[in-house]
């Protein structure tokens, strides 16, 4: 037996906690037990130079009470020893040590016992007396390496338990997050909306101060529209750009002198009538700088085209038409018909809706007048309970208007379904003094659970 040079490591030098090794360099203890004192000298003199721990026991006793005292990775045990053999003792270090690999040193004699080894003490490998320290070796060497291999296998299984641990609890944290975002800019966008139609409003107010007779037109052609794009089955977005149109559409009126925009549009020169039907284009050229408003533009220029190619200002026929304009065209009309703007005499409602009908399919498109009028048939009044006439001094935050508030001149102060802050009243009651008058707001009762 070829033994390679070592320096030799006492039996009692403990061995270190593998839990303490996990990331750093192993080192491997062995345990050699023979009851003849030459045999566990030999294969320690075998290990030297190794970096092995190696201790020595002469019995199975011993041995077990050396593996109490301190863990051991290997263990090579003779199968004849008096009192307790090799099978004896590697069966109980198979049941209290299992993480311990077992090898047993055996004669050829001993086939019997051997097989009585392997099967109650599960051992790793047998190795016949004599033995080759190649194979002693070597065998050593190969168990380390399972062992590396497997305990890197429990911290790469430790770290992916703990990333994974970390991962779910980050999951948990950004959805809470993500939710909390979320509504934050749900209530942001919808309070942008809030804003933006309210702007438009007060943008759409403008023309309506130059006279009584405009007065509210805007709004209520833009109801009349909203509600008859609806009911075509318009997309959401085209509707809203519908609506949008529909409180703008006469923008481009701003520049008309008063004594136009006083006359209904029979009784205009045709001078007059030159300059009334530019309205359209300057509208549509009002909002040309804005890129979220090219579409209401467009409905906007478009508006007094007619079903048989006969408007203005570019002579669209038919479908060539946009689908928005055509019904801005009708709920126009309509409400035009009723405060006297197309003729001397303001026309009731049902005078109003027979005019309408007489024009399908020459000035008005087919189909948009058959949905408004239905829609106009069908109209019942919502429900909803009265608003709550409550004056400034009264007025507390988080309370909701129940429709426009409009000035004496016609303007729209503040848009439907406003929620009012603190700042707001304050705002309202400084107004209160500036115009001498008192304020009574219409106010959304709170509803009951």
């Amino acid at each position: 037996m070829n033994a390679p040079l070592a320096t030799e490591v006492p039996s009692s030098t403990p061995t270190t906690p593998l839990a303490e090794l996990m990331d750093v360099a192993p080192v491997w203890s062995i345990l050699c037990v023979d009851d003849e004192p030459n045999i566990v000298a030999s294969l320690k003199r075998l290990f030297r130079g190794t970096g092995y721990r190696v201790i020595t026991a002469t019995s199975g006793p011993e041995a077990l009470t050396l593996l109490e005292q301190m863990p051991v990775d290997l263990i090579f045990s003779d199968m004849r020893m008096p009192g307790m053999d090799g099978t004896q003792l590697l069966a109980q270090i198979r049941s209290r040590w299992p993480d311990t690999t077992r090898i047993l040193l055996t004669g050829y004699a001993d086939i019997k016992s051997t097989i009585a080894a392997i099967n109650s003490g599960e051992v790793y490998r047998y190795i016949t007396k004599p033995w080759d320290d190649a194979e002693i070796l070597t065998t050593a060497r190969q168990v380390f390496e399972r062992k590396s291999l497997e305990r890197e296998k429990l911290r790469l299984e430790a770290l992916l338990q703990s990333s994974n641990t970390a991962l779910a609890e980050l999951n948990v944290s950004l959805e809470e997050k993500v939710a909390v975002r979320t509504s934050e800019l749900q209530q942001l966008s919808q309070k942008l909306k809030r804003n933006y139609l309210t702007s438009i409003k007060v943008f759409s107010n403008l023309m309506e101060w130059r006279g009584r007779q405009l007065s509210g037109h805007s709004r209520r052609v833009a109801d009349l529209a909203r509600r008859t794009a609806g009911a075509m089955g318009m997309a959401d977005n085209e509707q809203q750009d519908t609506f949008i149109a529909s409180l703008m559409h006469d923008i481009g009126q701003i520049g008309l002198s008063d004594g136009i925009l006083s006359k209904p549009v029979p009784r205009l020169s045709e001078e007059e009538l030159v300059l009334y039907r530019r309205h359209t284009a300057l509208g549509e050229q009002a909002l040309m700088a804005l890129d979220d408003m090219h579409v209401v533009a467009g409905l906007i220029r478009h508006h007094h085209e007619r079903h048989d190619g006969q408007g203005y200002p570019d002579g669209l026929a038919g479908e060539a038409i946009p689908l928005g304009a055509r019904i801005l065209a009708v709920a126009d009309t309509f409400d035009d018909l009723q405060i006297g703007h197309l003729s001397s005499t303001p026309l009731s409602p049902t005078d109003a809706q027979a005019m309408i009908s007489r024009g399908r399919g020459t000035q008005f498109h087919p189909e948009v007048v058959d949905v408004f009028l239905q829609m106009l048939l069908e109209a019942t009044p919502v429900a909803e309970p009265p608003p709550i006439m409550t004056a400034s001094v009264d007025l507390r935050p988080g309370m909701v208007l129940a429709r426009d508030l409009v000035s004496r001149e016609g303007a729209v102060l503040l848009a439907a379904d406003h929620v009012l802050t603190s700042e707001l009243i304050r705002r309202l009651c400084a107004r209160e003094v500036q115009i001498g008058t008192t304020l009574q707001l219409p106010i959304k009762p709170t509803r009951r659970p």
